[in-house]
């Protein structure tokens, strides 16, 4: 074993010391330092995505939630992500929801958080992101909505108002359990009139910018047929420039930590896995084979994030596998897909999106 995977590990097990939400804001405050993990970055061309003007290096990106307020992209970037996403980011700053408020099932390899977009605002997030702007990189924002507001759309607007001469994309969340009222805006109706008004606000400041800045839709795995149906019809009719399948789920699998499973909030990790990628797969054979969807919800290694991108996944986003693997699963995810590529006889990653959609599509979410 490398010093890089045995100084990792150490590193891994110092922080599995901490409290769940303590462990995180070390390593945020690690990150802050500029040290950050030890790693060693995959850089192939065979990996790469482009999407307008956007330069995807490799496939795989931090999930929102992570970094929360913006402070550590550059890090992540540094670490080898191929993308990051800061976020969820509201207009006002809130606190969340009451601590305790992250659980590590660490049997499951899972996180249970209900932390309710807790973060610093719009303003706060927006001076500290356009400081590092000029550093370059596909550096996203998730945007959300507060707690208290009664007209949400609104704030997913004034959201994309704020951060449009920085987002390198944005991510409009309305699949997160944990705010009060926030998945209802996942229904047809209400979510036309989100989409419409966020795709106004990116129209109106490309108008300025010169830059139409792409909107990807992030959705729960919690639905059915039908409404997924919905949700793809909306994308096209309006079109959304990505989806991204998918946030945390409600439900709760067969969980070794039963003393655990019954916290409040949304499941994350391994235990994710089959649900989100099914939905992923129902998603992409909806919306056709042209629309960018990233892929999200339990990968925990190579052969997970090559089934998500055999699914239909272009990209990737993960999490919750850091918190159990550290920083060397982006590496040995990588290697892992360029392992693939050579041996299916491949040119690039992208000729292997959707080539199984149909046996993860037909499976029923609801098992």
């Amino acid at each position: 074993m490398g010093f890089i995977r045995i100084a990792n590990k150490i590193g891994l097990k110092s922080l599995h010391m901490l409290e769940p939400e303590a462990a995180h804001e070390a390593t945020i405050r690690l990150l802050k330092t500029g040290l950050s993990m030890p790693c060693s970055p995959v850089s192939d061309g065979r990996l790469s995505f482009q999407l307008g003007d956007l330069f995807f290096a490799n496939p795989l990106g931090m999930a929102a939630g992570f970094d929360k307020n913006g402070e550590v992209p550059d890090a992540l970037l540094k670490m080898g992500f191929g993308f990051a996403e800061a976020g969820t980011v509201t207009p006002v700053p809130q606190e969340g929801n009451p601590k305790p408020r992250n659980f590590r099932l660490t049997a499951d390899e899972a996180v249970i958080n209900r932390y309710g977009f807790n973060n610093d605002g719009h303003e706060v997030v927006y001076n500290r992101l356009k400081r590092r702007a000029r550093n370059g990189g596909v550096v996203g924002i998730n945007i959300g909505a507060n707690k208290t507001t009664e007209d949400k759309a609104a704030d997913y607007a004034a959201g994309v108002h704020r951060f449009a001469d920085i987002a390198s994309y944005f991510t409009v969340n309305i699949s997160s359990p944990n705010t009060p009222g926030l998945r209802a805006l996942q229904e047809r109706d209400a979510l036309s009139d989100l989409l419409k008004r966020s795709l106004t606000a990116r129209d109106e400041e490309a108008e300025k910018m010169g830059r139409r800045v792409p909107v990807f839709l992030k959705i729960a795995p919690d639905m059915g047929d039908a409404q997924l149906k919905d949700i793809a019809e909306e994308v096209l009719v309006l079109k959304i420039d990505g989806l991204i399948v998918s946030n945390t789920t409600v439900d709760r699998p067969r969980l070794k930590d039963a003393k655990l499973a019954g916290e409040a909030g949304g499941l994350s990790g391994k235990p994710l896995f089959r649900k989100s990628t099914i939905a992923l797969a129902k998603m992409r054979r909806l919306v056709g084979p042209d629309l960018p969807i990233i892929g999200v919800g339990g990968i925990d290694g190579g052969p997970a994030a090559w089934t998500k991108i055999t699914a239909g996944a272009n990209l990737l986003q993960l999490y919750t596998s850091m918190v159990f693997k550290g920083p060397d699963v982006i590496k040995d995810i990588n290697r892992f897909l360029l392992q693939q590529i050579e041996k299916e006889g491949l040119t690039n990653l992208q000729q292997a999106v959707g080539s199984n959609v149909d046996a993860w599509a037909d499976l029923s979410l609801s098992e």
